[in-house]
């Protein structure tokens, strides 16, 4: 386990900093929260707010104590990780706790209906139960939208419907619809599943009132004045090509001739706006109610927000890095059948592609709340460019080893104050993260922040 990459970080989905055990409680919390979700190491002996390193007393009883809590109070059993890791004249332990197949787990003392805890962000937050439900299916390796809906026959499906959005691929047959995972057999009668009924069922918006997109244009930067608003509530995969018309219809628009030809260019990326509706609308969590899918424009970006977290098992840094797992199979299925879905996995990576080759920044992945959002935002912002000193700076610091400020004032030639203040302000910006056991501490070490 490498203690100073963990000290790098920031508390998130996957990583938990605790000063002391304090109340067992809201440690048993984030353990349970950590093996629901996608895992995760709680470091105790680093205080929370500041990530000053603070160490713990007497480390060997309190490994033996984080042991039989864990193995007394959750239910089912989970075997953690537990490591003592020193640091300088002091400990810290490590509980590293990987995301089980065993899902959910509870607290025992609380009970199943009321323990069971799932990470967002870097909070522990108490699983409803429609994400209790998820997180059992989830571990029978079965999907909401695959599920059938035993009262319901094969003719709730609208065929005709189907066979019009499948014309320019192919010839829909009835048979495809048990190949697409659209019906499935049930007791010896063909039963249309979720993902049917959402994708193509007659009466969608009676069984499913929120699975719709609502968007809305709004002035400034909240929102507090409403320009325009409408609910999109054809079928899924004609729900992307109307939220798109939604957003040119409110958006600048110029021509840019290339060549012989004109082509139009939006204030945002096409592309990236077209694949942040597509993963709502295949990613969505359709058993939570009360909320639609929401496109939000501003003045100053796009928001696209979902109802449902990631995938369990998945983080940010993840799916940014090309890993996939598809909440909804059917849906998905046929999303990739009709050609909205090129290429599983490659959806983030358009979509950071686009904003960069059009100047933008970054788009910003988050969960919030029970909802997953996707922001574009529209200004061009020109990166801060580092002077000469602060190059020297983060060259050196490139190596990844971690340097004190006197080890970094000689390599650049410049007095530790002088390199304190350029530090203080690469820090500042984000650009590098400082490992210490305070302000003070004439030992911190800094590094490229990740």
């Amino acid at each position: 386990m490498n203690l100073d990459a963990l000290l790098k970080q920031p508390e998130g989905k996957t990583l938990e900093f605790k000063g002391n055990l304090g109340a067992a409680e809201p440690f048993l919390r984030s353990v349970v929260a950590f093996a629901n979700t996608a895992g995760g190491t709680i470091l105790l002996g680093v205080e929370d707010r500041t990530r000053r390193v603070v160490g713990v007393q007497d480390p060997l009883v309190l490994e033996e104590r984080l042991a039989n809590l864990i193995s007394d109070a959750i239910r089912p059993r989970l075997i953690p990780e537990i490591a003592l890791l020193p640091w300088r004249k002091t400990h810290l332990v490590a509980v590293r706790v990987f995301p089980s197949p065993n899902r959910p787990h509870y607290l025992k003392a609380v009970g199943q209906e009321e323990g069971v805890f799932v990470r967002v962000g870097s909070t522990d937050r108490k699983a409803d139960r429609v994400l209790v439900d998820e997180l059992r299916r989830y571990a029978r390796d079965t999907a909401f939208d695959e599920q059938p809906l035993v009262d319901l026959d094969s003719e709730a499906l609208d065929f005709r419907a189907a066979s019009e959005l499948f014309a320019p691929v192919r010839r829909l047959t009835r048979r495809d619809l048990t190949v697409l995972g659209l019906v499935v057999k049930h007791q010896g009668s063909l039963r249309p599943t979720a993902g049917g009924v959402l994708l193509f069922g007659k009466e969608r918006e009676r069984l499913f009132p929120d699975a719709y997109i609502q968007a809305g244009r709004f002035g400034g930067r909240d929102r507090t004045r409403i320009l325009d608003t409408v609910e999109i509530r054809g079928h899924l995969p004609t729900a992307v090509e109307e939220a798109l018309a939604f957003v040119r219809k409110h958006e600048s628009v110029a021509l840019a001739i290339r060549g012989a030809r004109h082509e139009e260019e939006w204030s945002l990326p096409v592309v990236a706006v077209r694949e942040a509706v597509i993963n709502a609308v295949v990613h969505a969590n359709y058993a939570q109610r009360g909320a639609p899918i929401r496109l939000s424009l501003f003045d100053d970006r796009l928001e696209v927000e979902n109802p449902g977290l990631l995938p369990f098992g998945l983080t940010v840094e993840d799916i940014l890095q090309g890993v996939s797992k598809l909440r909804n199979r059917v849906i998905g299925r046929v999303f990739k059948e009709l050609g909205l879905i090129e290429q599983w996995g490659s959806g983030i990576a358009r979509m950071v592609t686009a904003c960069r080759d059009a100047g933008l920044t970054d788009p910003v992945f988050e969960e919030v709340g029970w909802h997953f959002r996707v922001t574009i935002r529209k200004e061009r912002v020109a990166r801060e460019a580092a002077d000469p000193v602060e190059q020297a700076i983060l060259s050196l610091l490139r190596d990844g080893k971690g340097h004190t400020t006197a080890e970094i004032a000689r390599a650049i030639g410049r007095t530790p104050r002088a390199t304190r203040t350029r530090l203080a302000g690469l820090v500042a910006r984000g650009v590098v993260t400082e490992v210490g056991s305070g302000p003070r501490d004439p030992k911190r070490k800094y590094y490229l922040a990740e």
